[in-house]
């Protein structure tokens, strides 16, 4: 089993949408323009929020955001075959861990205990 993030076309830049939570926060972004922009902005965003899985970039077309609507963000759990077996609502606020955790017991019973889910707006 493998856990990941996938870092898509930043939610609130400071060039299009930014919002007073994140300028109390400090987290203050322009939209990256380029591959590099956004590897430096998503490096950021998972030490900030000390994200401890392995995280991806979304291409600057977006294909990941596009195929799997997954902005702002949001959960899924993909199966062996490369199957959808779990979607959250958009998050932060339609996030439910138990309802993913349940997706993966159903997923994979047989399997030692997983880990507790905790949503990323309980830390912000």
């Amino acid at each position: 089993m493998a856990f990941f993030v996938v870092y898509i076309d930043e939610a609130h830049p400071s060039n299009l949408w930014q919002t007073q939570s994140n300028v109390k926060e400090g987290v203050i972004f322009q939209n990256p323009a380029t591959v590099a922009d956004r590897e430096q902005v998503a490096s950021s965003c998972v030490r900030k929020l000390h994200i401890g899985m392995p995280a991806l970039i979304d291409s600057m077309q977006n294909q990941v955001e596009k195929d799997y609507t997954g902005w702002p963000d949001r959960l899924y759990l993909i199966d062996t075959n490369g199957r959808i077996a779990f979607k959250s609502m958009a998050g932060p606020f339609g996030f439910e861990p138990a309802n993913l955790a349940k997706a993966l017991e159903q997923l994979s019973p047989h399997s030692p205990a997983l880990p507790t889910f905790h949503s990323l707006s309980k830390k912000m």
